[in-house]
C-alpha cells in the first residue's frame, strides 16, 4: 500500500460490494482491499487514530501473508482449514488467521457504527466516534487505551471535514455513497459474526 495514496470511499464501496459471493462466502482478497482503503481513511485523520490504524496495518499484512501461504480464498474456508487441527490447537496459535481476522472484525464494527453516525449527522463527531467505540472496540481494550482513545476523539474534525475526506464530491454525494457502502460493510460483518459465533471463535485469546 502506497503511503501517499489518498482515501476514496468509492474504492471501499467497490471492495466490500465484491466481498460476498452468491453462496454467502466472504472473499478475503476484496475484504483486505476494503480494509486497505479504511486504513487510508484512518491515516488521513492524523495521529488521532494511529493506535487503531497501526494495528490494522499489521493485521492486514499478516492476513495477506497467511492467504498467500495457505491459499485461503474466503473467511469460511480459512476457518474450516484452521479448525481442522482442532479448537485447542487453534487457540494455542497466536498468529492464526482466525485470531487476526477477529481483531479486524471488531474494528470493522466500530468503523461501521461510526460511518453510520457520520451519515446521519445527529451529533458531534467526537460523540459519534466515542459512542461507536464504546459499543465495539472498547470492551476489548484495557482501561489506559480506552481513556486515551476517548481523549483523542475530542480532537476530531467536524462532520463536513470527514465528508470532504471521502473524496467523492460535495457533502450530499458523500452522504449518499455512505448510504450505499454501509449495508455492504454491515453484511460482511454479520456473516463473519455468525460464522465465528457458530464455531465458538469470538473470544480467541
Amino acid at each position: 500500500m502506497a503511503a501517499a495514496a489518498a482515501f476514496s470511499l468509492r474504492e471501499v464501496l467497490d471492495a466490500f460490494r465484491g466481498c460476498v459471493t452468491e453462496q454467502r462466502e466472504v472473499l478475503l482478497e476484496p475484504y483486505l482491499s476494503g480494509w486497505r482503503g479504511l486504513i487510508r481513511f484512518l491515516q488521513s485523520l492524523g495521529t488521532v487514530f494511529s493506535f487503531i490504524s497501526k494495528d490494522a496495518v499489521a493485521k492486514v499484512t499478516l492476513l495477506e501473508e497467511l492467504c498467500h501461504q495457505h491459499r485461503f480464498v474466503s473467511v469460511q474456508r480459512m476457518v474450516q482449514q484452521e479448525l481442522a487441527a482442532g479448537p485447542a490447537a487453534l487457540r494455542a496459535q497466536p498468529g492464526s488467521g482466525c485470531r487476526t481476522l477477529l481483531r479486524l472484525h471488531r474494528a470493522l464494527r466500530w468503523l461501521q457504527l461510526f460511518l453510520q453516525g457520520l451519515r446521519s449527522g445527529d451529533s458531534r463527531t467526537s460523540v459519534l466516534c466515542t459512542d461507536a467505540y464504546n459499543a465495539s472496540l472498547a470492551q476489548h481494550h484495557p482501561w489506559l487505551i480506552r481513556k486515551a482513545a476517548t481523549v483523542a476523539f475530542c480532537a476530531l474534525p467536524s462532520r463536513d471535514a470527514f465528508l470532504d475526506i471521502m473524496n467523492v464530491g460535495p457533502p450530499e454525494e458523500a452522504v449518499a455513497m455512505l448510504g450505499e457502502a454501509i449495508p455492504y460493510i454491515s453484511d460482511v460483518y454479520s456473516i463473519t459474526q455468525e460464522l465465528f459465533e457458530k464455531n465458538d471463535l469470538l473470544d480467541l485469546p
